[in-house]
């Protein structure tokens, strides 16, 4: 039986007085892609906020390779973040920056290695998702698609066991989206990684789930793999996997 990699029992999230996650417990697995699904204003992006520490939890336990995450200080948190990449809704590069210095920020954020191996690395990362004739040009100069293969090699740049999109397919058209999909899965083998998505784009979905955490209203109403949720009855599920809407 395999252990989870991120384990959450009981997560109560909370703004204010409002209660946004009630007791949600989810097990994610080593090498699998576990997505994150459910209506706007259900709890998914406070999900993953509450998992890298965003926002405190209320309550419950949250645990990242073994260890339990909510009662570390800053630093044991920064070293559990150098092995998580994220890759965020809308890229998120920094205008003013190349695409290689926007990929390089957290080698140079977490690591002391020299220039010259940055550049080394970063020019690998680059490669790896197909931008390497790009390296010197400015985020402005690029398509969308482009933008969230750049934003990806920023995010894999440290090799992270861990990987977080949030919405990586949104504004893309269906081919580009697809391509993205098979990049992130060829990425996942090639670096040994786990990865949590966000994101309710069916097609995507069926292309690259193993598992799949349900939310509604702040609950978890599913967890399990991709084919236990095509065939279960919970409605909401159900006409998620049928109609392809909330």
């Amino acid at each position: 039986m395999k252990k989870p990699i991120i384990s959450v029992k009981n997560l109560v999230a909370k703004y204010g007085e409002e209660t946004i996650l009630e007791n949600v417990s989810v097990d994610i697995y080593p090498h699998e892609v576990t997505v994150i699904l459910g209506g706007s204003g259900c709890g998914k992006t406070t999900f993953i906020k509450n998992i890298l520490k965003l926002y405190q939890p209320f309550s419950g336990s949250v645990k990242i390779f073994g260890k339990e995450v909510t009662s570390m200080d800053e630093q044991e948190f920064n070293d559990i973040l150098s092995k998580i990449g994220i890759l965020f809704q809308n890229g998120a590069l920094l205008n003013s920056l190349s695409i290689f210095d926007n990929a390089a920020i957290p080698l140079e954020q977490h690591t002391k290695l020299p220039n010259n191996v940055i550049e080394k690395m970063i020019k690998v990362k680059l490669d790896l998702v197909n931008l390497g004739y790009a390296i010197h040009m400015l985020p402005s100069e690029l398509s969308g698609g482009m933008k969230k293969r750049a934003a990806l090699a920023r995010a894999i740049a440290l090799d992270p066991d861990i990987l977080i999109c949030d919405e990586p397919s949104a504004g893309l058209d269906p081919l580009t989206s697809a391509s993205l999909d098979e990049l992130i899965l060829k990425l996942k083998d090639l670096l040994n990684m786990t990865i949590v998505i966000v994101t309710h784009e069916l097609a995507s979905i069926h292309r690259i789930a193993d598992r799949i955490v349900f939310l509604d209203n702040g609950r978890l109403l599913f967890s399990g793999t991709l084919e236990e949720a095509k065939k279960t009855d919970i409605p909401e599920v159900k006409t998620f996997f049928e109609v392809g809407k909330f």
